[in-house]
């Protein structure tokens, strides 16, 4: 695995994204265990910033930008109940069918898509994601995964790295690889949760989730259809009954605990997770499943409901059926003018059937009634640039990158829109973005060296291109430094233009 300058990660993170230096506080009181001894936040942010950029680089992070507003808007409905304000939490949805999710330092917290397929409800999948903040927020992980101090944060990123992807359906041979990467180290730990912090995870999870607004019997219940499915299997165990086990006393705790809380009169489902369920079991699906059998046999009622038809539309587009999708997308767009996923799919069926024009007017007209939407605006940017009107993406996307944080896809598609309407500077500006968010920091000082030599750029990129050079040269030199002498780790391979 590769591994990540903890200097050059520090100084320049914080350009990118505002947020990081609210990572670490130190005039934050200690929660009472020696883990603040250890680790301080910032070092925990910064190991999983590697551990998920690793995951990035193996493709395993889904990048759809519904399913990853979808995921981060329901764990901070759950984040903002916890005390610890310090923190800005990321939720991932990882390309695992597996039923898991796994919490990382530095509240990094990854869910895999089958979690969320085999959810009955939302409040079953929001308290799995509960007990998964409660445990960055006890900083249970921490405790046990860097309990050795001569522990370099590096070290302790590969092998979390490697075992996290272990645990979320990799296998053996992932752990294997992690190990073997951090070989001659001395480095070795044990990150599986013990059982009283699976328990606080609970309490602490629940408490979350009935102040979120859910149902908070949700965790309990999905632990206990878990384990009615799979607790008493002798192989084949799937790797949450190994991480998390779940037993018939933790479940009866659990119980106890919900009936304690004030549960919410009404708890009803929002229709973006039965969309997001249908999304991910579409996107995942193998060749040689049959989506348009399935989504018949899901159909074929007087009332199908919303998210099924939204599942056969997505699948009919996916197996390049477009006409038919707009066929089932036109009416359910205006019986279901709020949801803005329809908006966006039936922009994207009447392109993809050939109405350019059609298309482009569904996306104008939906970013007019949900502006700076970041699925619905990603989408209609994409779109803009396949039409040859690069210039409107670019404004259209810096709106809205200027008020959020973009992913790093996101970036590069911005640094496209940029190098399509004929804006080199801002084209290399954004690639260097691109390149800092994958630690590759030398190819970044390279995007903005060219940045600067494209002609014509105006008083205000000049200075904002100069400051950020400054800003990664200096970072990168505190590093070498560091290291005595020795250049970064990251950076050295090669390179690429504004669309490389």
């Amino acid at each position: 695995m590769r591994t990540i300058s903890l200097v050059v990660a520090t100084a320049v993170f914080g350009g990118i994204a505002t947020y990081a230096a609210a990572q670490s506080n130190p005039d934050l009181p200690d929660i009472g265990s020696p883990a603040g001894t250890i680790a301080n936040l910032d070092e925990e942010y910064q190991i999983g910033r590697m551990v998920i950029r690793e995951f990035r680089q193996d493709n395993l992070i889904m990048e759809d930008p519904e399913v990853t507003d979808y995921i981060q808007t329901l764990g901070l409905k759950l984040a903002s109940q916890a005390p610890d304000s310090q923190r800005v939490f990321h939720y991932y949805v990882v390309r695992e069918g597996d039923i898991n999710a796994e919490a990382l330092p530095g509240a990094f917290i990854v869910c895999n898509y089958g979690t969320i397929i085999a959810a009955e409800n939302e409040s079953e999948l929001a308290g799995v994601l509960a007990h998964e903040t409660a445990h960055v927020t006890q900083r249970h992980l921490v405790r046990g995964a860097l309990a050795s101090e001569k522990m370099s944060l590096e070290t302790a990123a590969a092998i979390l790295g490697a075992i996290a992807l272990g645990a979320l359906g990799g296998g053996p041979a992932a752990i294997e690889g992690g190990l073997m990467a951090a070989e001659g180290m001395g480095a070795q730990m044990q990150i599986n949760f013990t059982r009283d912090q699976e328990y606080e995870a609970d309490r602490v999870g629940m408490t979350y989730l009935a102040h979120a607004g859910f149902d908070p019997l949700g965790m309990p219940n999905f632990f206990e259809e878990f384990y009615r499915r799979y607790g008493y299997a002798e192989s084949h165990i799937p790797r949450m009954l190994v991480d998390h086990p779940v037993t018939s006393e933790r479940i009866a705790e659990s119980r106890n605990r919900a009936a304690q809380l004030e549960r919410p009169k009404h708890v009803q489902d929002s229709v973006d997770f039965g969309l997001i369920q249908e999304r991910l079991r579409v996107l995942n699906a193998t060749e040689d499943f049959d989506l348009r059998a399935y989504y018949q046999g899901r159909t074929n009622m007087r009332d199908p409901p919303v998210a099924a038809l939204y599942g056969q539309a997505l699948a009919l587009v996916e197996r390049n059926h477009p006409n038919e999708a707009v066929t089932i997308l036109q009416p359910l767009m205006t019986a279901n003018q709020g949801v803005i996923m329809l908006h966006s799919l039936l922009a994207q069926a009447q392109i993809a059937a050939g109405h350019v024009p059609e298309g482009l007017a569904t996306f104008a007209r939906a970013e007019a009634l949900f502006p700076r939407n970041i699925p619905l605006t990603v989408r209609y940017g994409e779109a803009l640039i396949k039409a040859n009107q690069a210039a409107k993406a670019h404004d259209l996307l810096l709106d809205l990158f200027n008020n959020t944080e973009p992913t790093p896809a996101e970036i590069r598609l911005t640094a496209l829109a940029a190098n399509g309407s004929g804006d080199a500077g801002d084209a290399y500006y954004y690639m260097g973005e691109f390149d800092i968010e994958n630690g590759e920091f030398q190819l970044a000082t390279q995007q903005l060296e060219m940045a600067l030599q494209t002609p014509d750029i105006s008083v205000v990129q000049r200075k904002r291109y100069q400051a950020r050079l400054k800003q990664v040269r200096d970072a990168i030199l505190d590093d070498r430094r560091a290291h005595g002498g020795r250049a970064p780790d990251a950076g050295s391979q090669g390179g690429g233009g504004p669309g490389g």
